[in-house]
């Protein structure tokens, strides 16, 4: 049930051109969101809304006053690029791109109320079972039927509640301020984003959120393989456990392989990969940003990707958190093989010792140690040495990992030992310093060539 058009009736309204957007503002009965909530999505709100204390306040605030409501919340911004005015401050809008049509801002709002019409319906057994949109939407959809009757119930039948549907909420609608200008049409679909931004300035949007919505993930998410990307935070509340920057971080060791023109590349320190993740995350909006790299799509501010060596580098970047891994899995036992005692360190944990049998952050996969990720970092990079570009500039496995690290590892951490020792096997002085990156790339490039000699 998600409808491309809703009607909204406006108890109060007024309309605000400026530029190329038109406000349509005013107050909105509760009972006439019912269509906004069969078709919102939440794709165009940068930031998914998740119950909490949030949520919590805003349905004790429709609950205990529900007569000032009104006055006491933001409310919902919705932008549609099609609108039409009719009968009795009525306005029927139209989503034509739901990616950037729908609720911009007050998704927490949206989901509040939501929750507090399901309760009203089903009890308060509700909030517990609700707790992100994609849960309110699917009971929603379970429930409409109930909740059309509810809606339908007269002040004099059995079971009305004044309070359930029929307190106001601020509703502020953006439209097009002249739907014949394609010109006009061009801009307000350009202004979303900065819209939505500027409005959820209250917790400012993450670099990662913004790029998302532009769509610049999009090459990275399709290369994935399906059981890491369900599980990652594409934007911000969307309820992943990987959280993107980690994948963008990562993503930075086959893109600083690329040979793109003078500027474009940006040089980053390989220790940033770790400890500034939010700058990796700065640096590649930046990169996705210029026009050599991708290109408006349909006069809206989402791009499309067209640069081929960028592209290249995403689709190796995709396979780095299975082989990340693989090297959290194998590191420990490598190490001994090298005459050391992994168990021993005081930064590792046992799984034996634990309650809770540690996995690999990826893919989840059972492993017998738990220790933190600063240590394996420099190795990680190190896979960059079995990469390099072909005449077309595209990144390319010069060696199959997989089998280079069955090799190969217990060598080069052989090698690796010297920093780890030296730093105590402190992971935040091995990671952030660039000497352990230099050391261990070296050390991989070593155990490369050697075995084109033998």
């Amino acid at each position: 049930m998600n409808p491309t058009s809703v009607i909204i009736r406006f108890e109060k309204v007024a309309e605000q051109p400026a530029g190329s957007v038109q406000r349509i503002i005013g107050f909105v009965r509760a009972r006439e969101l019912l269509q906004l909530f069969d078709a919102a999505d939440l794709d165009a709100n940068p930031r998914s809304a998740k119950a909490g204390q949030v949520t919590s306040d805003i349905l004790d605030s429709i609950n205990d006053t529900p007569e000032i409501f009104v006055f006491k919340t933001k409310g919902i911004l919705i932008g549609a690029s099609s609108y039409e005015r009719l009968q009795r401050n009525r306005y029927r809008l139209t989503f034509e791109n739901t990616k950037i049509e729908g609720i911009l801002d007050g998704g927490h709002n949206a989901l509040a109320i939501g929750t507090h019409i399901l309760t009203s319906v089903l009890g308060e057994s509700v909030k517990r079972t609700v707790r992100t949109w994609p849960d309110f939407k699917e009971t929603w959809e379970e429930s409409r039927d109930a909740v059309e009757a509810m809606r339908k119930l007269k002040p004099e039948d059995e079971g009305y509640d004044e309070g359930s549907l029929d307190f106001l909420v601020p509703v502020e609608v953006l439209v097009p301020s002249d739907l014949e200008s394609d010109d006009a049409m061009e801009e307000f679909s350009n202004s979303l984003l900065d819209i939505c931004s500027a409005r959820n300035n209250n917790v400012q949007l993450t670099i990662e959120t913004k790029a998302n919505k532009k769509g610049f993930y999009e090459e990275l998410r399709s290369a994935l393989p399906n059981e890491i990307a369900e599980r990652v935070e594409w934007k911000s509340n969307d309820g992943g456990e990987v959280k993107v920057r980690d994948l963008i971080a990562l993503a930075w060791i086959p893109l600083s392989k690329l040979e793109l023109d003078s500027g474009l590349l940006p040089s980053i320190p390989p220790q940033n990969i770790y400890r500034n993740k939010g700058e990796c995350a700065k640096l590649f909006d930046g990169l996705l940003s210029d026009d050599r790299v991708s290109k408006p799509t349909d006069g809206e501010y989402t791009r499309a990707l067209h640069n081929k060596p960028v592209k290249s580098a995403l689709r190796i970047a995709a396979e780095i958190p299975a082989l990340y891994d693989k090297i959290y899995k194998d590191f420990p036992y490598a190490y001994n093989e090298c005459n050391g005692k992994f168990g021993r360190i005081t930064v590792v944990k046992m799984a034996g010792d634990m309650r809770t049998k540690p996995t690999t952050y990826f893919t989840r996969e059972q492993v017998e140690y738990r220790y933190p990720d600063g240590l394996i970092m420099p190795l990680v990079y190190g896979l960059k040495a079995l990469m390099d570009v072909d005449e077309d500039g595209c990144v390319e496995w010069i060696e199959d990992p997989y089998e280079f690290l069955d090799t190969h590892l217990v060598q080069i951490v052989k090698k690796y030992r010297v920093i780890l020792e030296a730093f105590r096997f402190d992971p935040q002085k091995v990671a952030k310093n660039e000497g352990s990156y230099d050391l261990v790339l070296d050390a991989f490039e070593t155990e490369y060539k050697l075995q084109d000699v033998e």
